[in-house]
């Protein structure tokens, strides 16, 4: 019962909406021309926070499954090229992929049987503790994409 309880508090966790306004909500109706804008002069714009965020949740996913997985060179690989404005396309890709691979990873931590136990490749890594590494990195990526948004003037 322990195992099943703390598998639903991470599923809850992954997903969002406790104590922030989840990945769905966030990238919900942003217009275009806004995505590849970089507001107050910040280093950043909304499409790359969410290719960011796939990329690396990429990354996560892929090497909690598969020890022959190579991850990406830190940190070139895992931001976009800059002052890139995405076309719809590009966009529904993007998102469609983020909410994929959300959903392998959920997969993933619903047929463990072991999530504490440390994964056979890595450095001691455990699926509980990828499984956090991702919710807090989409926590703080969310909460920047929030801010961008209310800078540019489309979010309540």
């Amino acid at each position: 019962m322990t195992n099943q309880l703390l598998k639903q508090n991470i599923i809850k966790l992954l997903k969002g909406g406790n104590a922030h306004a989840d990945f769905d909500a966030i990238v919900k109706d942003i217009p275009l021309n806004d995505l590849g804008k970089y507001p107050q002069s910040l280093p950043y714009s909304i499409w790359d926070l969410v290719e960011h965020l796939r990329i690396a949740q990429w990354d996560i996913l892929m090497f909690s499954k598969d020890a022959s997985h190579q991850s990406p060179e830190w940190p070139k690989d895992y931001w976009v090229e800059k002052h890139h404005q995405p076309t719809a396309d590009e966009w529904q890709k993007s998102v469609e992929s983020y909410k994929r691979e959300r959903q392998a990873f959920i997969e993933l931590i619903e047929n463990s049987d072991e999530l504490l136990k440390p994964l056979e490749w890595g450095d001691g890594q455990s699926l509980l503790q990828e499984a956090l590494t991702l919710a807090d990195h989409d926590a703080y990526h969310l909460g920047e994409i929030l801010v961008l948004r209310r800078l540019l003037g489309n979010w309540d």
